[in-house]
């Protein structure tokens, strides 16, 4: 038999034999609760089947379950109708991301390069002001920042015939 407490809702299960028909008093093994407790008898009754069902009853309830089979068809014919236009719409959304991510492609290279060549000037730039104290530190730079300064008045006087 399992009993509860009236106090903390707590569940046990017990033996039928250790409680009394008259009853007896309780406690709670969590939360020390004591209360009388009494074996309610159990309906003995037999029951029994009544043979007499209405058949109205019964094809009322078909009518209904037909109805919400017919319901739920013409809920599903809507549900893939709304999916179809969805699917239609997502479709045309991906197409214009596609035309917008190759437009994009094209204009993140030249963003790309300009920050390149933004980053170039400025470390020539750079190197240029620390020039003398980089070659007080390393002798053997100096050869090579010539060349480097070189090599960028030819390509400027490359681009200026270009013009």
């Amino acid at each position: 038999m399992i009993i509860t407490c009236p106090n903390c809702n707590k569940q046990f299960r017990i033996d039928n034999s250790l409680i009394p028909n008259e009853g007896r008093d309780l406690q709670c093994g969590s939360c020390n609760h004591i209360w009388f407790c009494k074996i309610e008898e159990e309906n003995e009754e037999v029951l029994k089947l009544n043979n007499e069902i209405a058949s109205k009853d019964i094809e009322v309830k078909v009518e209904k379950n037909e109805e919400k089979i017919e319901k739920k068809r013409e809920f599903k014919k809507i549900n893939t109708k709304v999916n179809n236009e969805k699917e239609n719409i997502l479709e045309k959304q991906k197409n214009n991301a596609l035309s917008k991510n190759s437009k994009n492609n094209g204009i993140k290279f030249f963003s790309y390069l300009i920050v390149f060549i933004i980053s170039f000037v400025a470390l020539i730039i750079l190197l240029d002001t620390l020039k003398t104290p980089l070659i007080n530190v390393f002798p053997g730079l100096e050869i090579i920042l010539f060349n480097l300064f070189e090599t960028l008045q030819d390509i400027k006087l490359f681009i200026i015939d270009l013009i």
